[in-house]
């Protein structure tokens, strides 16, 4: 089939009706993306998907919109389970699905950590139609709510399901799998494929159609790439400069550890920068506050691990900067996927140490082509010297003083340095150490 014709079709040609066209109306979905245009005609005729796309690229509108509309034709509750890697994509699935079912009465219910269980058992004895969930909190759903079951699932997803597929997850995902009826529709979803997919293709799904929207470790055309290879004791000047330079667009900065996100957040905040940090350290209600603030303009730097590299679309991110080289060169598609999104334009750029050449040049072997590097005179990095170093001595100072008092995880904040409390998401536990280089 011609390529270019395949993309110029419309959501009525793909046969989507006419209530679920006009959903994707309202949510600014004026045609189909390039996965949705490949995945939708096998999806309505009952098939079995595995769907590789780039992030950014609507896979929860290639799974979304062929369940509601089989919904329509059937409904009842528990009608699918989407599965998650992270809290915050989990939500954010169910707020599409929400988004596109407005117009036909869908419910919804989120299961996931950090939130609590007893609102969750509420919701799902209003029998919603689509359950959206992390692997554990279901599994905790399955073995203590009264009455709560899988038994009558006609699809089920696995979006990122590469990340379901580690070792944090497959337990659970085995449990969860012999919780539902083996007659049902699979979708799995995510940016990259592995030997896990395949080997979980064997297991549970039946002939399905496998669909590549994307070459198999790719980026977007509109992403400009960019390096700059650094002194490890310079780094946090070039990210200033880089910040500084980018001053009036959005940018994700991400860190290795979760310690960094918050020593990283308070020090820009202490150069006049409205940065925020997100990790998987931060409580539930943090990680998404942080995310709000964010996305609200608050704050126009948001700090993060890479529990914020996945799936979370953000639409404004002007930039990625890749302020630690992750040791995994398959996230650094993630992690750049937060930014040229839909065809937007966008700005990556990585700030590469003599300790991380290694997995730098990972990176580039992964995405098969060599980056341009990032232009700046040291020299004038380097007049922001002084005044990096003193507001990373004060940010220190600040969270050994909030460290000692903590608490375990999920404790009360009482004894927390207000300023810290409110923008870092500090939580109290063991003292806080600047992150250790190699």
């Amino acid at each position: 089939m011609d390529e270019s014709k395949e993309e110029t079709k419309s959501f009525k040609e793909l046969g989507v009706c006419d209530q679920l066209i006009e959903a994707c109306d309202n949510l600014g979905w004026k045609n189909p993306s390039k996965i949705q245009a490949e995945a939708m005609p096998h999806a309505f005729e009952g098939k079995d998907l595995i769907g590789l796309a780039q992030t950014g690229s609507g896979k929860t509108g290639a799974f979304a919109i062929p369940i509601l509309q089989s919904l329509l034709d059937s409904p009842h509750a528990f009608f699918a389970c989407v599965l998650s890697p992270t809290r915050e994509l989990a939500i954010q699935i169910a707020e599409q699905f929400e988004a596109l079912g407005s117009g036909i009465g869908v419910k919804c219910a989120v299961l996931v950590g950090g939130i609590d269980q007893v609102q969750q058992s509420i919701a799902l004895g209003k029998r919603p139609h689509i359950i959206v969930a992390t692997p554990g909190r279901l599994l905790d759903h399955l073995s203590n709510t009264k009455g709560f079951s899988l038994r009558t699932i006609k699809y089920l997803v696995l979006d990122e399901a590469d990340r379901l597929l580690n070792e944090d997850f497959e337990k659970a995902l085995d449990q969860i799998l012999n919780a539902i009826p083996r007659e049902r529709r699979t979708y799995l979803f995510s940016a990259t494929m592995t030997k896990k997919v395949r080997k979980l293709q064997r297991a549970c799904l039946r002939n399905p159609v496998k669909i590549e929207a994307a070459s198999k470790y790719s980026t977007v055309d509109t992403l400009k790439q960019q390096y700059r290879f650094l002194p490890a004791k310079y780094k946090d000047c070039y990210l200033i400069y880089i910040l500084t330079e980018m001053s009036g667009s959005t940018s994700m900065v991400f860190t290795r550890t979760c310690d960094a996100t918050r020593l990283l957040a308070l020090m820009l905040r202490n150069l006049g920068l409205r940065a925020i940090p997100i990790s998987g350290q931060m409580t539930q209600d943090k990680r998404l506050g942080a995310l709000n603030k964010f996305k609200a303009g608050e704050c126009n730097i948001l700090i993060c691990t890479d529990v914020a590299s996945r799936g979370l679309d953000i639409p404004s991110v002007d930039m990625v900067i890749n302020y630690d080289i992750p040791t995994n060169s398959k996230d650094y598609i993630h992690r750049v996927g937060r930014t040229a999104r839909a065809g937007r334009s966008g700005v990556a750029i990585s700030l590469v140490n003599q300790y991380e050449l290694e997995w730098y040049i990972q990176i580039e072997k992964l995405i098969g082509k060599k980056l341009p590097e990032y232009p700046a005179e040291e020299e004038e990095v380097l007049l922001l010297l002084e005044r990096v170093t003193e507001a990373k001595r004060i940010s220190l100072m600040k969270i050994k003083e909030t460290g000692g008092k903590r608490k375990h995880r999920g404790g009360g904040d009482d004894d927390d340095n207000e300023e810290v409390h409110k923008y870092l998401g500090v939580k109290k536990g063991k003292q806080s150490k600047k992150p250790k280089r190699k």
